[in-house]
């Protein structure tokens, strides 16, 4: 009965020397491949970094030598924007991007502080920069290869267009004929309806089948025909009555002959029909 916890005792003593000689090997195996890398480093030529330096620096003379012969706008762009939103000079001819520019300054033409930066807001926080020249204005555009800077139009803009274009989309095609680019009716349309989508009024679709309702422009004599056009659900269904359609009807006419007015265009009321005729923009 005595055997078996000898037994015992010896396997576990046996199983302690061997971890303690494993990890012994292992540590020393560690400590010696530490040391090769160690020696290795050590005899490594020192003047690596000192080359490095060397050449940045040689490649940085020839830009300092010539930096008397440098475009005034690039010379001191790179050294505006210390604002944390403010960024340096981008590539030339780079995708249009929003600048800070100055042309308050004596010299000719229009002097490019900082940029590009990736919306407006980056770059009139540049503009609090510490060396930032006074006046300096926020624009949108691109740099060419030569540095001069030109205007682009800008993204609000852009999707500005796109919206109004998607609106005069719904036109009638009584339209199609008398629109032309040099036409003074087709200026006065584009306009009204420029004017009605800003306000936040959208154009009835014309050219659809659509069951919503909005402003209806129609070609008239020297002039826009402006109406409201009721949603088919009250207009057609007339599900809040044929009363209470009819004064909603009156009071939108109304509102929209009134909104035109006020934003400078001349308005005329149409007999009793509740239309007006817009004759001139603003």
């Amino acid at each position: 009965m005595l055997l078996w916890p000898l037994v015992a005792v010896v396997g576990f003593c046996v199983l302690a020397v061997l971890v303690v000689v494993l990890g012994a090997s292992s540590t020393a195996r560690y400590e010696f491949e530490r040391n090769q890398v160690r020696a290795a480093r050590a005899t490594a030529p020192a003047a690596g970094p000192q080359d490095a330096v060397t050449h940045s620096g040689a490649q940085r003379a020839p830009a300092a030598a010539d930096g008397g012969q440098q475009p005034a706008a690039q010379r001191s762009a790179v050294g505006v924007a210390h604002h944390p939103a403010g960024r340096r000079l981008g590539e030339p001819a780079s995708p249009p991007a929003w600048w800070l520019l100055d042309d308050t300054a004596d010299a000719p033409g229009i002097r490019v502080v900082a940029g590009p930066f990736p919306d407006r807001i980056a770059a009139e926080w540049a503009t609090f920069a510490d060396d930032a020249p006074i006046g300096a204005r926020v624009e949108h555009g691109v740099l060419r290869p030569d540095g001069t800077w030109v205007r682009r139009q800008q993204p609000a803009e852009q999707a500005w267009l796109v919206a109004l274009g998607e609106q005069l989309d719904r036109l009638g095609d009584v339209w199609d004929e008398l629109l032309t680019d040099d036409d003074a009716l087709t200026t006065l349309v584009v306009e009204v309806a420029a004017a009605l989508v800003e306000a936040g009024l959208p154009l009835h679709d014309c050219a659809g089948d659509g069951a919503a309702g909005g402003v209806c422009l129609s070609p008239g004599h020297g002039g826009v025909l402006v109406s409201w056009h009721q949603h088919e659900r009250m207009g057609v269904e007339q599900v809040r009555g044929s009363a209470l359609g009819s004064a909603v009807q009156s009071t939108m006419n109304v509102a929209v002959a009134d909104l035109l007015s006020q934003l400078g265009f001349a308005v005329e009321a149409v007999g009793t029909s509740g239309c007006s005729l817009v004759t001139s923009a603003a």
